[in-house]
């Protein structure tokens, strides 16, 4: 069963996570131009900007499978996005951790874990509750995320009466004017009005985001436990713009990351080291007193247990919805190294979501009018070099590919040696076709289903095990009167050890394991 250390309660902060979607460091406190995120930035202010936070991937749920598991997708399966994929029997979602040291633990509302989430994961998840308050005992420390999807690549691309709306949210003032952001396009693309809207009105909606975050805040404000609460914002992965999501460039990857922990964090902090999103699991387990796997594979980089930063970071590209594709990347505070294993193809494949983007449209036209030149035309070229080396602090939009200069051949060497001892360290299931691994992953064909719990009622305990190697079991009970009438049902609660239960109590328990199809319920009825 699950179980794992924890401190005193006192010592056990409470952990809010606001998190959005599809944003670069395009925030005021980092140094945006053209950024109107006051409550973002008021928050940094108050404690740690992360400069050099990134993401292993560059793409929602391939990432979102990596942090709810502090485990790179490649280890377990999940690389390539829109999969459904069966976690190893050990790997399960790290709340699971904290709720069984006491934690209550919210989610509102998305998951895009690669696999549905057992129910073991979450106190509450979905859009309809109320977070933190709807815990039971207001002393207890709770673990809540909450994110935030207006900023999703799919809304810079959602019309001129929806837009509308944000700007009057944010207020007209507020509203960005395509001209005067043009300064700041990446320089890949090309200048056109396509492209200066998109980026304008990525801008309009990270400030409608900012909004939001500022709200949610405030209700922590409100409840008096902006205090005794760790804040942590971030984001998924790079900006919703064309080469920014789904690819490992810095403009796919490289985050905008926040922590505001009073009395331990000092106000106005600038992390400059090298952070990865597989490493909040392990960091959020350490701050709440609660024992990291060893499976998990990320740093702690918070608190009196923090690890030293890593020499590189390592990121992965993988199958994007229907385009196929395999880079392995690594990356120090300077300097980007991308293996390109599928090289006779090009960068620039056809995938349809991102082909929607009327800047990515417009930029497919001119490349087939041959209207594009330098960097903006790079993108376009019909196969990709093996290797890739950027200097990203003279070369930021990473155009210019050094891996052939003979200078950089010692740099090139030693990144890409660093590379594949990660890809051995964490038996690099990319290296696999798609189809062998999930033939592996799911032996008969079909998602298997969780054994059934059995429980046992023993001298006033009820004690409860699933045959089902990795399996948890969550429980809940309701008492029976002498007439038999039966009350309401309890909340589910984890089941990590047995617990005393009055002869009138009736008993429902339900077994589940990442990937696994749920167990049926079963009932332990009352004496």
């Amino acid at each position: 069963m699950l179980c794992c250390q924890t401190g005193e309660a006192q010592d056990r902060p409470n952990i809010l996570w606001i998190s959005c979607e599809d944003i670069s460091p395009n925030l005021g406190c980092y140094d945006d131009p053209h950024a109107i995120t006051p409550h973002l930035d008021k928050l940094a202010k108050q404690g740690a900007k992360f400069t050099r936070a990134f993401t292993p991937a560059g793409v929602c749920a391939v990432v979102r499978s990596s942090v709810i598991t502090g485990m790179y997708a490649p280890a377990i399966g999940s690389q390539n996005m829109r999969s459904r994929i069966i976690p190893p029997a050990g790997v399960k979602c790290f709340p699971e951790y904290l709720r069984a040291a006491g934690y209550f633990c919210t989610n509102r509302s998305k998951t895009d874990y690669q696999f549905d989430p057992p129910p073991s994961v979450w106190d509450r998840q979905g859009p309809r509750h109320l977070d933190w308050r709807e815990r039971p005992d207001s002393k207890q420390p709770f673990f809540s995320v909450v994110n935030l999807t207006i900023s999703h690549e799919s809304q810079i691309r959602h019309g001129e009466s929806r837009h509308a709306e944000i700007i009057e949210l944010i207020g007209e003032a507020n509203a960005r004017d395509p001209d005067r952001v043009a300064d700041t396009l990446p320089a890949y693309l090309p200048d056109t009005p396509e492209a200066r809207r998109d980026w304008a009105w990525y801008h309009d909606n990270i400030t409608r985001m900012d909004q939001e975050a500022g709200e949610i805040l405030q209700r922590l404000e409100d409840d008096g436990l902006a205090d005794s609460t760790i804040v942590v914002f971030w984001s998924d992965h790079g900006m919703g713009m064309p080469r920014g999501k789904r690819w490992i460039y810095d403009t796919g990857t490289h985050i905008p990351m926040i922590v505001r922990w009073p009395g331990k964090v000092a106000p106005a902090t600038v992390r400059p080291d090298l952070v990865n999103m597989i490493d909040l699991a392990p960091t959020m387990l350490s701050l709440a007193g609660v024992s990291v796997p060893r499976h998990m594979q990320g740093r702690v980089f918070l608190g009196n247990a923090a690890d030293r930063e890593p020499a590189y970071l390592f990121f992965h590209r993988d199958r994007m919805d229907e385009v196929f594709d395999v880079q392995r990347a690594a990356r120090d505070r300077r300097w980007k190294y991308i293996r390109n294993f599928e090289p006779e193809k090009p960068y620039a494949q056809r995938l349809d979501y991102m082909d929607k983007m009327p800047s990515m449209i417009r930029w497919r036209e001119l490349a087939a009018a041959g209207e594009l030149s330098g960097g903006q035309q790079n993108w376009f070229a019909e196969t990709k070099p093996i290797e890739e080396l950027y200097d990203t602090e003279n070369d930021p939009w990473e155009l210019n590919n050094l891996a052939t200069v003979p200078q950089y051949a010692e740099r090139l060497g030693r990144m890409r040696r660093a590379t594949e001892r990660w890809q051995v360290a964490i038996g690099d299931l990319g290296m696999l076709p798609e189809a062998v691994m999930m033939e592996e992953m799911l032996g008969g064909g079909e998602y298997p289903t969780v054994d059934p719990p059995e429980l046992d009622r023993r001298s006033g305990r009820v004690s409860i095990v699933c045959d089902t190697p990795g399996a948890s079991i969550v429980y809940r009970t309701r008492r029976v009167d002498q007439d038999r009438d039966r009350g309401e049902w309890s909340d589910w609660s984890l089941y990590t050890r047995s617990f005393a239960v009055g002869d009138d109590v009736e008993v429902e328990a339900q077994a589940c394991r990442a990937g696994y199809t749920n167990s049926e319920s079963v009932r332990l009825a009352n004496r």
